[in-house]
């Protein structure tokens, strides 16, 4: 090909590159999560057997005053997002936490962005983006300079879904497989950004975390949340079917959804208290305290988020029609 083939090839891929970007983004949230488990089993972490620990489920008292009932909530995922042993513990306290805006979480999520530990500062991350809160924009715009490419893109992706293009350079160095992005000409930024993230391996552990973290909500994210709905028996199709039904606030769909909150499945059980946030009556709330005591650990968590939500504590802002779906 010659020099003048080669520039036209060039200019036609470069004014194509915000189509190309989006277009590859989804391939790697979609495509990925599947392929790459399907090909072997995932390796353990290090400390998988300390997040195998379901830990104790608290003691509950149906008399328990209101303040108390909310002192537990809290109690529940503060513990967690402190448990220095169990590294799963702290993903599934901040996958809670992103159910939930206000200042008391925000300010959870804003150390877990700190941490030593890179899994948790992705899921610190990702519960950002969850919670849509914009207060936490600036602490992800740190993120995006973090010497772990995991982290950098996780931050990079959960901006551009709340329309702040700060990583732009980064999704651009993904999708061009260079190490630089033309930094410079991307709003002026330059982040540094390491040559692992233009591994084909490490490309596709990070289509998986994103991909899982999509699907798998309340339980984390990545292939170690894979590995635990498969062994705890979880099953993705009712989980699916009570989100989208969630989305009806008809009485008949409220009342099938409060009685999921006792279904032998761990991820329905998990799904029907998430989906329950938006109902302000005691009877919701107190079915949902009633998980707190629940044998599986990311269950109580979720139920400590939906619980707080229901008693008054702010969530995620709703989005307007259509708006998610132009993103």
């Amino acid at each position: 090909m010659d020099d003048a083939k080669i520039s036209s090839h060039r200019y036609r891929l470069n004014s194509n590159r915000p189509f190309t970007l989006l277009l590859t983004l989804i391939l790697l949230a979609v495509t990925a999560p599947l392929a790459a488990y399907g090909q072997s089993a995932p390796a353990k972490p290090a400390d998988s057997a300390s997040d195998d620990d379901e830990g104790k489920a608290p003691a509950l008292s149906m008399t328990a005053s209101p303040e108390e009932r909310t002192a537990q909530a809290w109690a529940l995922l503060t513990n967690a997002e402190n448990d220095a042993k169990h590294t799963q513990t702290r993903i599934q306290a901040l996958a809670a936490l992103g159910m939930m805006s206000g200042p008391r979480s925000e300010k959870m999520i804003a150390d877990a962005m700190k941490d030593a530990n890179l899994d948790v500062r992705t899921a610190a991350a990702l519960a950002a983006g969850q919670s849509k809160d914009r207060n936490l924009t600036t602490n992800l715009r740190t993120l995006l300079d973090d010497k772990e490419p995991q982290v950098a893109f996780t931050a990079a992706i959960t901006l551009w879904k709340m329309d702040d293009k700060s990583g732009e350079d980064i999704l651009m160095a993904v999708v061009d497989g260079e190490r630089r992005a033309a930094a410079t000409l991307v709003n002026g930024t330059e982040h540094d950004i390491s040559k692992e993230l233009h591994d084909p391996s490490s490309i596709a552990k990070l289509g998986v975390l994103q991909g899982a973290s999509l699907l798998l909500g309340p339980f984390g994210f990545g292939i170690t949340a894979f590995e635990y709905i498969r062994k705890n028996g979880g099953d993705s199709a009712r989980v699916t079917a009570i989100d989208l039904l969630a989305q009806e606030k008809t009485e008949p769909i409220h009342k099938d959804l409060v009685a999921a909150l006792t279904d032998k499945n761990l991820a329905v059980r998990a799904a029907a208290a998430k989906s329950l946030v938006d109902y302000r009556d005691k009877e919701t709330s107190m079915a949902i305290y009633k998980l707190f005591a629940d044998p599986k650990q990311p269950v109580r968590l979720t139920a400590a988020a939906a619980y707080l939500r229901t008693t008054g504590v702010p969530g995620p802002p709703i989005e307007k029609a259509g708006e998610s779906k132009a993103r």
